[in-house]
């Protein structure tokens, strides 16, 4: 398990960019924005985010079966991601709806797929940072963005 991932992103047309793996020898991605303002070209990053936890999810789900000796079936997953819109009216992600189909095979299958069933969600990496909040500091240009931290030295006295 490497600790830390490098993603790079560089801008290919207006929303369209290439996202590339810091080391790894994969090819790169295209992701853009849905139209408009996007032209629809690639995923846009509430469905790489979908991708994410339902691949997560679905590795945790085949290695506890694989660690119990199970055979089962073929795994299809299936992710909706709902929007929602917040108290300010901005738009986002509301929810995230999982379903893994699989079945268990053999005498134990369907008994080591009921056990895996209650515990392979807690070892998801990526599921079970999005529920709890992922800390996500930004930076534009090499300055902090966002509003400036409040100075802990400046107290008003009244």
């Amino acid at each position: 398990m490497e600790p830390e991932q490098m993603v790079v992103l560089k801008q290919e047309e207006k929303y369209r960019f290439e996202a590339s793996f810091e080391g790894k020898s994969y090819p790169s991605v295209q992701v853009d924005e849905s139209s408009p303002p996007g032209t629809d070209t690639g995923p846009n990053p509430s469905r790489m985010l979908a991708v994410a936890v339902g691949h997560c999810l679905s590795s945790s789900l085949l290695f506890c079966l694989e660690r119990s000796r199970a055979e089962v079936g073929p795994v299809t997953t299936r992710v909706r991601t709902t929007l929602a819109r917040n108290d300010k009216g901005r738009w986002r992600i509301g929810g995230i709806d999982v379903e893994i189909d699989t079945e268990g095979r053999g005498p134990e299958g369907a008994e080591k797929l009921a056990r895996c069933r209650e515990m392979f969600e807690d070892f998801c990496i990526v599921t079970e940072s999005v529920r709890q909040g992922v800390p996500v500091r930004v930076s534009v240009g090499g300055r902090p963005a966002g509003p400036p931290a409040p100075d802990p030295s400046a107290t008003s006295r009244t």
